[in-house]
């Protein structure tokens, strides 16, 4: 076993003996081989501990398959007002997310529709501490699924492409996402939308894999 995996394997045994509720065993469980979920939030800014979810968007990937008949699309009602600022981005009024979801139900459905699956993202980070402060009131932990970063695996693709001379730390590699799209031959969809966003991210994925050769 690798240093990696052992880490891994220490830090998933330290979250199962923190869980709050036997009924999420089922996020530790193994995973529906060849299956992931890509998955976008927005939110009210871009400060992790202060603003809030005001959608989530996930689509399941199975192979080289997107499953957009298995989507999620959830409107979250946040307890702030959301900023006219914020809806200059994702064009969600206050009377949009009015009727979403409390965040705890949200997230009871997003847990169960990822269930143990690996995640997939665009700067997959910030939407996984978004979901963070969300769902340790429920599991007493953050989200324990492995997650894949398609801007890690787009990087580490061009970086390979690089002559010897050029490989190193610093490579200038443009990650921004309409590039990595557009380099991969891939249609785009209206961006800062939750659920569009995750498609994206989910067609990047696909193709980044088959180019590298990973088996479905």
């Amino acid at each position: 076993m690798s240093l990696r995996s052992w880490l891994d394997s220490v830090k998933r045994g330290w979250q199962q003996r923190k869980l709050r509720d036997a009924q999420w065993h089922f996020l530790f469980g193994a995973p529906p081989a060849g299956e992931w979920v890509a998955l976008d939030c927005e939110t009210t800014g871009l400060n992790t501990r202060t603003d809030e979810i005001i959608s989530i968007g996930a689509v399941r990937i199975q192979g080289r398959r997107i499953l957009t008949s298995k989507r999620l699309e959830l409107l979250i009602r946040p307890e702030k007002q959301v900023s006219a600022e914020s809806i200059r981005v994702h064009r969600l009024r206050q009377q949009d997310v009015a009727a979403g979801l409390p965040a705890p139900e949200a997230m009871h459905r997003l847990l169960h529709f990822i269930g143990a699956r690996p995640l997939v993202g665009y700067y997959l980070e910030f939407d996984v501490a978004m979901i963070n402060r969300a769902v340790r009131p429920l599991l007493g932990i953050g989200l324990p699924q492995p997650k894949i970063e398609v801007s890690q695996l787009y990087y580490d693709y061009k970086f390979r492409q690089l002559p010897a001379y050029q490989q190193h730390d610093q490579a200038d590699i443009d990650l921004r996402f309409a590039t990595i799209m557009a380099d991969l031959g891939l249609p785009t969809r209206d961006a800062h939308d939750a659920l569009n966003d995750a498609v994206m991210a989910a067609l990047a994925f696909v193709r980044l894999r088959d180019m590298r050769g990973d088996d479905n």
